[in-house]
């Protein structure tokens, strides 16, 4: 059965509608959601705090790995979060999968 993907990053807000909006443009990903969000991690030994909005990719499952290349030239993180969430398509609606197939180049 043909599937989707959901992918997900956090990026700085004021580069967050461009990525969005270029990602969609380009057919690399159908929907973008973006959240608002506060992170606190570790990076190089230190804590840190930082506004974020995490974008949440919606991608056909062959497209994965043209959607990760593509953010890696958007995005402005010298290491970028790039998680893949696998899709119930069995327990999605069918219909919504199509339209995130067909809205992608792949």
């Amino acid at each position: 059965m043909k599937t989707m993907k959901i992918a997900v990053t956090n990026v700085p807000p004021e580069h967050a509608k461009t990525i969005a909006t270029t990602l969609v443009t380009e057919q690399v990903a159908a929907c973008v959601n973006m959240y608002p969000i506060r992170s606190v991690y570790r990076w190089k030994g230190e804590v840190c705090e930082d506004d974020e909005v995490t974008l949440m990719m919606k991608v056909s499952a062959e497209g994965v790995a043209q959607l990760q290349a593509r953010l890696q030239q958007l995005h402005p993180y010298e290491l970028m979060e790039f998680l893949v969430l696998d899709i119930d398509a069995q327990g999605s609606l069918a219909e919504y999968i199509e339209f995130v197939r067909a809205s992608t180049r792949v």
